[in-house]
């Protein structure tokens, strides 16, 4: 099945949020719940202070309502306050292209099994501009070779895939790399593209490791069933 057969379904569900109490059973019958329980919402709170922290995640949420991963950081509410402030700067406030952020974020996805941030990012990407044969490059499991640019992949978005690739996989990005990508993007965009491939590295693992949104186990095809 090809990606954008199944991009409108991924669309779609990316709309739908299950209450905390949701579970999600597979073909296998095997009934899945996030690790830790979702906080419930309406959010409770203790104090004046938490409760603007809430309202400040709404405020970035709008229209939509507040997310799993939402309900599982606010846990901690100085925690979820913080990844909020971080991510809503990442996500709104860089000067990288849409189509670069939202290929980077796919990447990661895949590169950590985050098909829970998969189902989210890759309808985005694809909206950016993202073609089909590009986001099947960036479905694939093994690792990218920085000398084998598939055909239908642009110098930016290879750049930016191994870029990834390197800095999920590796950490450390191999020389002959960063002087890949630093040779199509200006020092500011260096920099947010890094952040972003490192901010969401950390959303992944946070989401895997609690299986927040019950999607460990699946791929990039069936995420968002």
């Amino acid at each position: 099945m090809s990606l954008l057969n199944i991009l409108p379904k991924f669309h779609s569900q990316a709309k739908r949020f299950p209450l905390p109490s949701t579970t999600r059973t597979l073909a296998t019958s095997r009934a899945l719940k996030m690790r830790v329980p979702y906080v419930p919402d309406p959010v409770p709170t203790a104090t004046e202070e938490e409760a603007a922290i809430v309202s400040r995640i709404q405020a970035r949420r709008a229209p939509r309502p507040l997310q799993p991963l939402d309900l599982a950081l606010l846990h901690s509410p100085p925690v979820a306050d913080g990844w909020n402030s971080f991510l809503g700067a990442v996500r709104t406030r860089t000067t990288i292209a849409d189509d670069i952020k939202e290929l980077s974020i796919s990447r990661v996805a895949v590169c950590n099994r985050a098909w829970y941030e998969w189902g989210h990012h890759a309808p985005l990407a694809v909206k950016a501009g993202v073609s089909e044969a590009v986001m099947e490059v960036a479905k694939r499991q093994e690792p990218l070779k920085r000398d084998e640019k598939p055909e239908g992949v642009s110098e930016k978005e290879w750049a930016v895939l191994v870029y990834t690739d390197e800095m999920t996989r590796n950490v450390t990005v191999a020389d002959e790399t960063f002087a890949f990508i630093k040779s199509l993007f200006n020092e500011r965009e260096v920099v947010e593209i890094t952040a972003t491939i490192a901010c969401y590295n950390c959303v992944s693992r946070f989401l895997v490791a609690l299986d927040v949104g019950e999607r460990n186990g699946l791929g990039p095809d069936s995420a968002a069933h």
